[in-house]
């Protein structure tokens, strides 16, 4: 099992910037792929940031390409997510995830373990 935890979220004004965290515990060793999600009120589930194990596969939906910045540190067993630049439409719970294969997937399907999520509101 592997658990996961994020932290960093909270209120922030459009144009700043906010580093989210996800530290792992458990048998981190068995996981390859790691991204970040978002989910606002009413929509789905949505992919927003994942990249390899080894970080030399990374993807970006659209939407948020040049603004965020994911990244992990294995020794540590975490992944961030850094958001700059941010607009009241990134509002939203994200959630971090892990999955045992080798590409960051983007449907939520491709991962297998999940954390609590944590707020993210941006202010116009």
């Amino acid at each position: 099992q592997v658990q996961l935890v994020e932290s960093g979220g909270g209120l922030v004004q459009a144009g700043g910037s906010l580093r989210l965290s996800c530290a792992a515990s458990g048998r981190f060793f068995s996981i390859n792929a790691m991204g970040w999600f978002r989910q606002a009120p009413g929509k789905e589930r949505e992919f927003v940031a994942g990249l390899s194990r080894s970080g030399g596969i990374i993807y970006y939906v659209d939407s948020v390409k040049g603004r965020f910045t994911i990244s992990r540190d294995n020794a540590k067993n975490t992944v961030y997510l850094q958001m700059n630049s941010l607009k009241p439409e990134d509002t939203a719970v994200y959630y971090c995830a892990a999955g045992l294969r080798l590409a960051p997937g983007t449907s939520a399907s491709e991962y297998a373990y999940w954390g609590q999520g944590t707020q993210v509101t941006v202010s116009s």
